[in-house]
């Protein structure tokens, strides 16, 4: 019975200090990007080096490490219009043209390699990354996170800003 409680203890203890026994996913940096992040700004990076607003205006969007190595993220131009119609089904042409264009929702499973992350994508607005796997590059500082991703969805690198959620 001692020995199973040392056992439990340690356990315990490896836990609360961010390690984990054999066979469990764990951060290799830490844990600092874990948790519910909100979008500041995103900006596509072209070959020329010219940088453009990612959705065609200002975004806003949600970006949700979860501890257990699962992420969803919404993004969106702030300004999308609404549907005349009132019914996602029947959205003209213009009006689902500036949704597709000025969103996207992605959500899959990560790990972390120092501050580089890999995604796997389960689903996504944009189908071509279903089942993809992809890196990003992802620096954390304080409340601050930036992510660099070399293969936006529209094309060029997108390069995002987020503020950790309060």
């Amino acid at each position: 019975m001692k020995r199973l409680s040392t056992f439990v203890l340690a356990s315990v203890t490896l836990l609360c200090l961010g390690v984990a026994p054999c066979g469990h996913s764990v951060a290799q940096s830490g844990k600092d990007h874990v948790g519910t992040w909100t979008l500041i700004s995103s900006d596509t990076v072209q070959p020329d080096g010219t940088k453009t607003p990612t959705f065609g205006g200002k975004a806003t969007g949600v970006l949700i490490f979860g501890s257990d190595g699962r992420f969803i993220y919404l993004f969106s131009r702030e300004d999308l219009p609404k549907f005349a119609s009132n019914n996602r089904n029947t959205g003209t042409p213009d009006e689902n043209t500036a949704v597709v264009k000025g969103s996207i929702a992605t959500y899959g499973t990560y790990s972390v390699a120092g501050n580089v992350f890999s995604i796997k994508v389960e689903n996504s607005t944009f189908p071509n990354w279903k089942g993809a796997e992809q890196k990003r590059a992802i620096t954390v500082t304080g409340d601050d996170l930036k992510w660099s991703n070399p293969a936006g969805s529209g094309g060029g690198v997108v390069e995002i800003v987020f503020k950790r959620a309060k």
